[in-house]
């Protein structure tokens, strides 16, 4: 088992959720060494054609991964490692955060909302219903997205299909779902 593989405790709550070996097209190669090499690359960034023996063949890791992120399999997946985690209680549903990184304020919020906290003096800017310990939890957003960039191959957006980003991007998700 190399460094960033999962342990035989996060494989065997993943294992449930994988395809079936054997349908259209014969015998899948083993499973957990395919998507050791899918991570592999995901954290590393290496070039599909780079890694190292013990993944098998290149081809077969890439068509892997091109293939369940097309069919969405990677979605199914993570939708049932999230469903695992929220029945073991790991889930908090009370909070629920959006990034507004992307967001935009008008031109004049700026001015308007200077104006609002003179007015309102030390409740100043503080929306109707602020809970303080809701916004103490406000950076787990962003920490969660600073958890994600450590796999290479996100941060740098290697991918050239959408949907095979998206796809990198869900397995990166399932990985941080199971070290929960």
């Amino acid at each position: 088992m190399g460094r960033g593989d999962p342990t035989n405790d996060e494989w065997a709550r993943l294992t449930p959720h994988l395809p079936k070996s054997g349908g259209r097209g014969g015998r899948w190669n083993d499973h957990r060494t395919v998507i050791n090499g899918i991570l592999f690359r995901i954290r590393t960034g290496v070039p599909w054609r780079d890694p190292p023996n013990r993944f098998g063949s290149w081809k077969t890791v890439h068509e892997r991964h091109r293939r369940w992120s097309a069919d969405v399999t990677w979605e199914r997946i993570l939708q049932a490692v999230q469903a695992d985690a929220g029945a073991r209680g790991r889930i908090d549903w009370r909070m629920v955060s959006v990034d507004s990184t992307s967001c935009r304020a008008h031109q004049h919020a700026p001015k308007d909302q200077r104006a609002n906290r003179r007015r309102r003096g030390s409740r100043g800017g503080q929306p109707a219903g602020f809970d303080k310990e809701r916004y103490k939890r406000r950076n787990e957003v962003e920490r969660t997205i600073n958890r994600l960039k450590h796999f290479r191959v996100v941060a740098t957006r290697y991918g050239k299909r959408a949907h095979v980003f998206h796809g990198t991007v869900t397995v990166a998700s399932i990985r941080l779902w199971l070290s929960l």
